[in-house]
């Protein structure tokens, strides 16, 4: 084996670079949304247990819904990606194309094992630029085929070197190997293949039997006639240990997967749930056609599920003579490898084996997956079929008739291939552009005019995308998730009516329940979004809210671990004055799910429903244990702290809320409530900086707008309170607190009786019980001299607040300046100020406002379930984003709460000098 030098590493690299460079350009599309954006596995905070417990997509090995597909090295490398620069595809990107290019070298390394090095170095070019790879290297996800592609070769040069001088056994590459192939598998499944490889490299290769010699071997020794020879029995005992650790990987593969495999639907797979004979002369045209994609790789489609390849029904159907050309030809290149020897044989035989055994566990021949075909699993049987092609072209090229042509069409393949390969990169840049391309190559793919609908509708593009979804209800009418799909949209646009047609649509199309059969075997579980997304929809109405009940229970009622069930109708129960029953709702879907910080979040809801503040605020705390960044619960566990009086918890309620404005710099309650909390401290100049900060976000901010006011007010700076009174009334005219305080003012401020008088006589159109509005004008009356009128207004002020006992006391007051003077002939001096209540301040407010912000009762609950028809791992993902919900009850209740624990301000009474 000769080795590789540093100019063809660079050609190999530069040839890489040249192909790949625009596929740093792209962004996350496809599986990658659920692989990356959706796994919360990538993140720091994510335990790297965690990682050897979940699957691939980041779902927890023992659900259902989970695909089985165990990669935790993969995403150990995704997570590393995300400690450098987070969710920036070009980094996931930039990556796949090294791990590509690195693949292209220990692949040139491999072939100069059969073919000379001019050979070698064509087959390396032909796999690094062959346009099937676009999928593995551009999708971020194909780093699964990249990683475990590194370990496998690696596995299997590591073998290469077991045999020792006089053929006996070097253990230390074995060992070696074992370990590879252990960490391959731990890349991808299809890693553990390279043991057949390897078993066939020690028979064919290193011992040089020919199918032949070995049958004539054991026909002698099953005849007594010989025994085996010593170095038969050397290469057995390396086969057996082989065997012996692929057996052991593979028991703890099977328990991985707790003995389960994947629920998929027929719309993955048609052919995997048809009748005998459709689904095995299905299966074995998707080898011919996997191999035209090698061969011809014009038309390239990132998804080849449902009515992409129609089912072979009948042995009358034409595709079935490629079946059988193929397997003809197969079968004359095995015969020729295994019966002759030679190198030449020996390199065929080595190609099959490198495009037939890794094939082996997408091939659906032993086991259904959940694709038709897919372009991506292709990357390492693409290997046999570069060494076949390197090896045809030197036995042609040697041909001196031959060979300027030779030379000539590989050229020009190697070349349009990369052309074909840089032009597939850009269709991978968006999803709109990937899926877009494939529906120019198949328009009979449902998932396909789906996942376009769900390009436009990220776009906010709900019209157009309405049109793809209702195209994919026409090419596969019994396509539930196509029609979820078309009533989210309709619910999108507002058209309530049509939404609730196409979701009791998709709801008709589900297998009805048989007795005794387990239902959830049935269907992918994502499917039971419909009655998530229909009980979402109708619990709008007031009115309906028994009938959505009766719909989240039904969904229950077919999967008891249906996690998102339980928490769409928590979320209804506490709507409809439930709180206990949601109370154990959210508790059954915690006994599903216990890291889930908004579920943590959702039963704190409930607790300060129940009057339960203190539980609420250690569920607020769980949550953000699980998640430190959660911003929800930040907020409304800061306001519970400030509402609580104890000044203990401020400085932490202070810490949660610097944490929240950073999370969200733009959301001005945040710096509100810090004003609050300075205002609490008795830190003037901090309340004020956070208060303006709040009326700079939000200019017509209510609360931020008052109590900024009422800062002034109470700090001496009645003056600078006014223009802030005059905004906020602005935006305001109602109101009364902002009337009494700007009356305050005027009167006792600037001296403006009749400006007051204003203020006060508006707050009593509006409300004519109020009685501290009431008794400022009485006051007002009295700054007028009217005596008599000042004393009917605070008679009438009394019979509003007969117990308040200042009320009383300035009526005595005015009643003894009317008995003890000549009302009638003598007016009152305004330098009197011996008795009466002349000079009497107006009380300003005795408490802070507090905005009536919903937060406190927000529920983090999902918006309608999309039936990504994207891809498999992405089907089932129940949670789009987070929804607030707002009642008017808790509205009320967390505005007593505050108002009872927030300190209050002194009522500033200012009575007759000298009484």
């Amino acid at each position: 084996m000769a080795d590789i030098n540093l100019r063809e590493i660079t050609l190999i690299v530069g040839v890489v670079t040249a192909c790949y460079w625009n596929s740093l350009f792209c962004g996350f599309v496809f599986d990658d949304v659920s692989a990356i954006l959706d796994n919360k596995d990538l993140h720091p905070s994510t335990p790297l247990k965690t990682l050897f417990q979940n699957d691939f997509w980041g779902t927890p090995m023992s659900e259902e819904r989970s695909h089985k597909s165990y990669r935790p090295l993969t995403v150990l490398t995704f997570r590393l990606n995300y400690l450098f620069s987070e969710l920036k595809p070009m980094s996931y990107h930039l990556l796949n194309m090294v791990f590509h290019a690195v693949v292209s070298v220990i692949f040139l390394k491999v072939c100069k094992l059969f073919l000379d090095n001019r050979s070698s170095m064509i087959a390396s070019l032909l796999f690094a630029v062959h346009p099937i790879h676009t999928e593995a290297v551009t999708g971020v996800v194909g780093r699964a085929e990249l990683l475990s592609s590194i370990f496998f070769l690696a596995a299997f040069l590591s073998y290469t070197k077991s045999k020792g001088p006089d053929n006996s056994i070097v253990w230390t590459p074995i060992a070696l190997t074992v370990v590879l192939v252990a960490i391959a598998t731990l890349c991808k499944e299809q890693g553990i293949t390279v043991v057949g490889i390897c078993c066939v490299y020690e028979v064919f290769i290193a011992q040089g039997y020919t199918l032949p010699l070995l049958c004539t071997t054991a026909g002698q020794f099953f005849r007594g006639k010989s025994s085996i020879p010593f170095s038969m029995l050397q290469t057995l005992i390396k086969l057996i240990v082989l065997m012996f650790s692929t057996l052991l990987l593979v028991v703890i593969r099977v328990q991985v997967i707790q003995s389960q495999l994947p629920v998929f639907t027929r719309f993955d797979n048609p052919a995997a749930v048809s009748p005998t004979p459709t689904r095995q002369l299905t299966f074995n045209y998707l080898l011919p056609l996997n191999a035209w994609l090698l061969l011809n790789p014009s038309e390239l489609c990132c998804d080849w599920t449902m009515g992409t390849i129609p089912l072979i029904e009948s042995f009358l159907d034409v595709r079935n003579l490629a079946t059988f050309t193929f397997f003809c030809f197969l079968g004359a290149l095995g015969v020729f490898s295994l019966r002759y020897p030679g190198d030449s044989s020996k390199t065929v035989l080595m190609a099959l084996c490198l495009m037939a055994l890794p094939f082996i566990p997408a091939s659906n021949l032993f086991f259904p997956v959940g694709f038709v075909v897919a372009e991506r699993v292709l990357y390492v049987p693409s290997m046999g079929f570069c060494i076949l092609v390197a090896h045809g072209w030197q036995k042609i090229s040697n041909k001196s008739v031959l060979k300027k042509l030779s030379w000539v069409c590989l050229s020009m393949m190697i070349f349009t291939h990369a052309l074909k390969t840089l032009h597939r990169n850009w269709d991978w840049e968006s999803e709109y552009t990937l899926f877009m391309s494939a529906l120019k190559v198949n328009k009979n793919n449902a998932k396909l005019w789906n996942n376009v609908g769900h390009a436009l509708e990220n776009e906010k593009n709900f019209e157009r995308a309405l049109k793809y979804f209702l195209q994919a209800t026409h090419v596969q009418p019994d396509d539930i998730g196509a029609h979820m799909n078309v009533g989210r949209t309709y619910k999108n646009l507002n058209r309530t009516k049509e939404a609730e047609e196409s979701y009791m649509m998709a709801k008709s199309l589900m297998p009805q329940i048989i007795p005794g059969k387990k239902y959830a075997a049935r269907i992918a579980p994502n499917h039971l979004n419909v009655y998530i997304n229909l009980a979402n929809l109708i619990r709008a109405n007031e009115s309906r809210l028994e009938e959505a009940d009766q719909l989240y229970r039904q969904a229950i009622s077919m999967r008891p671990d249906f996690k998102q069930a339980y928490i769409s109708r928590g979320e209804l129960l506490l709507k409809m004055n439930k709180p206990l029953k949601a109370k154990e709702a959210y508790l059954k879907a915690l006994e599903l799910d216990r890291n889930n910080a908004d579920l943590w979040y959702n039963l704190a809801i409930v607790h300060i429903e129940l009057k339960e503040p203190n539980e609420a605020l250690k569920n607020f705390n769980r949550a953000l244990e699980l998640n430190p960044k959660h911003k929800l619960a930040l907020f409304n566990s800061a306001i519970l702290m400030q509402e609580s009086g104890e000044v203990k918890l401020r400085p932490e309620a202070r810490k949660r809320l610097l944490s929240y404005i950073n999370e969200e710099p733009q959301d001005a309650n945040g710096y509100f409530n810090l004003g609050m909390l300075a205002m609490d401290d008795k830190k003037d100049s901090e309340a004020e900086v956070w208060l303006k900060k709040a009326i700079k976000l939000q200019a017509d901010f209510r609360s931020a707008l008052f109590n900024l006011a009422l800062l002034y007010s109470q700090t001496a700076k009645e003056l600078m309170a006014l223009p802030i009174l005059e905004e906020l009334l602005r935006h305001y005219p109602d109101h009364i607190k902002g009337l009494i305080l700007k009356g305050d003012i005027l009167m006792n401020q600037k001296k403006d009786i009749l400006g007051a008088k204003k203020c006060f006589e508006k707050i009593l159109e509006m409300d004519p019980t109020n009685v501290q509005g009431k008794h400022n004008l009485c006051v007002v009356y009295f700054e007028e001299k009217d005596l008599l009128k000042a004393e009917r207004c605070l008679v009438e002020t009394l019979a509003l607040a007969p117990h308040e006992e200042y009320i009383q006391r300035h009526l005595n007051i005015v009643r003894d300046k009317i008995s003890s003077s000549s009302f009638a002939e003598q007016p009152v001096s305004p330098a009197d100020k011996t008795s009466g209540v002349e000079g009497e301040k107006i009380p300003t407010e005795n408490v802070k406002e507090v905005r009536s912000e919903p937060r406190p009762t927000q529920i983090i609950k999902p918006s309608d379930n999309k039936s990504q028809s994207k891809s498999n791992k992405q089907l089932g993902k129940n949670t789009d984003k987070q929804t607030p919900h707002k009642t008017t009850k808790e509205i009320k209740e967390i505005e007593k709460k505050r108002v009872a624990a927030l300190k209050r301000l002194e009522e500033i009474e200012r009575i007759l000098n000298g009484e």
